[in-house]
């Protein structure tokens, strides 16, 4: 086994509140295990890496590396860079025409002299890294590669729970139970709280578990105007729940009638199958990253449940609402904080011992803590929409479940 006098980290993808603790606690961790280990960052993820952009960890901030808890984002920068993807690379300018990404990154962890690299994303970013560790490994340099689970999705396969979507459904919570009180701001409201997740539903329905939890340890005053049935939930779209509209429609229809504005929770992946079909068929462009994925706010999920349901419900003012950048940028709360040391700490372990994956709680092994092997790793995990606690929500708002689909309107 390789001796390991210097670590490297990164973060890439999207924003969760996860990744300015990670690299506190992959630091401190460090600074407590093995003092000695020469420590650096790469600048905005794999962009850094290709560029040979990097900060060294001083001992200063090894001494204050506990002030990243505190704060949300990521202090050394992410972007999202696939290194197979090498036209993207050549277009943005990260290698040269000609120059192979997965080249150019391990030429410069070999340069920089890295034993092991701790990779902070979703399963774009782990199976990049994955890529790249096979990549030397071919080429007879010894790389250890340790990633953490970042996605606010929580929908990485095998792993039960990512870093940072606890706190980004608290905070998706906590900005409805602003955005709610414009209920009353106009006759027969409809508003629409667009949550992240684009193919997997876990977000939007702990959002709105959290937040119609929340509305419990409040008083009201119906006398007057002030209901808890004016604030809560009244519809949750998934995308592993087919929605019948018409149903829907006609049960949220008798909801505004009676109180004067309906609420519904969808996540950004719901419908988008037929809002495709429908930008296709009349010419449109859909837009994709770099990995291929359909560019969600291009296509605005959000805007088109708002435009099939305000007929409908004969809805006098549309409110749409998006959270996702609110909440995916919050520092860690208590919760993530206390999985991320854990993390963390098994990640600085399976470091010294030379043992590559990605951290996390593993669904198939009786969810034990370990480096989970790369080709295991995969995005697209969907929500069970069976768990309980869904149920027990759907159940209280009064919403029926996996009803046939209908999307004509």
């Amino acid at each position: 086994m390789k001796e390991v006098k210097k670590v490297a980290l990164l973060t890439a993808g999207g924003l969760a509140p996860c990744l300015s603790s990670a690299i506190g606690a992959l630091i401190s961790r460090y600074t407590e295990a093995a003092p000695d280990i020469e420590i650096i960052c790469y600048i905005g993820g794999y962009k850094g890496l290709l560029l040979g952009e990097s900060i060294a960890v001083t001992d200063e901030i090894r001494k204050n590396a506990k002030v990243l808890y505190k704060h949300g984002g990521s202090p050394i920068g992410n972007s999202r860079v696939k290194l197979t993807n090498v036209k993207d690379c050549e277009k943005r300018g990260l290698v040269q025409a000609g120059e192979n990404p997965l080249e150019v990154a391990a030429s410069q962890l070999i340069k920089d002299g890295v034993d092991v690299l701790h990779t902070i994303g979703g399963d774009d970013t782990n199976t990049t890294a994955a890529d790249l560790a096979a990549y030397l490994a071919k080429n007879d340099y010894a790389l250890t590669v340790v990633g953490l689970p970042k996605t606010i999705d929580n929908d990485i396969f095998p792993i039960r729970q990512s870093l940072g979507a606890w706190t980004a459904a608290e905070e998706g919570a906590k900005y409805f139970s602003n955005v709610v009180a414009e209920h009353n701001a106009n006759p027969r409201m409809l508003i629409i709280h667009e949550v992240m997740g684009r193919n997997c539903g876990w977000l939007t329905a702990y959002t709105a578990k959290v937040y119609h939890e929340k509305l419990e340890e409040l008083d009201f005053l119906p006398q007057i105007g002030l209901s808890k049935e004016r604030k809560d939930v009244h519809a949750i779209f998934v995308p592993e729940m087919a929605i019948d509209i018409q149903a829907e429609a006609a049960r949220l229809k008798k909801v505004m009638d009676e109180i004067d504005n309906v609420n519904i929770f969808i996540s950004e992946g719901a419908g988008v199958e037929e809002i495709v079909k429908e930008m296709e068929a009349v010419g449109e462009t859909v837009l994709r990253d770099a990995f291929g994925h359909i560019k969600l706010d291009a296509v605005n999920p959000g805007a088109w449940f708002g435009k099939q349901f305000a007929s409908l419900l004969d809805a006098e003012k549309v409110l749409i609402q998006k959270s996702g950048y609110y909440s995916r940028a919050a520092p860690s709360n208590a919760a993530d904080l206390e999985l991320i040391k854990k993390f963390a700490d098994k990640a600085v372990e399976c470091a010294l011992n030379g043992v590559s994956g990605v951290i996390g709680e593993d669904d198939d092994r009786g969810n034990e803590l370990r480096a989970i092997e790369f080709p295991r790793i995969a995005g697209g995990k969907p929500f069970d929409i069976d768990v309980p606690w869904f149920n027990e929500l759907l159940r209280d708002i009064g919403q029926p479940k996996n009803s046939k689909v209908v999307t004509s309107h």
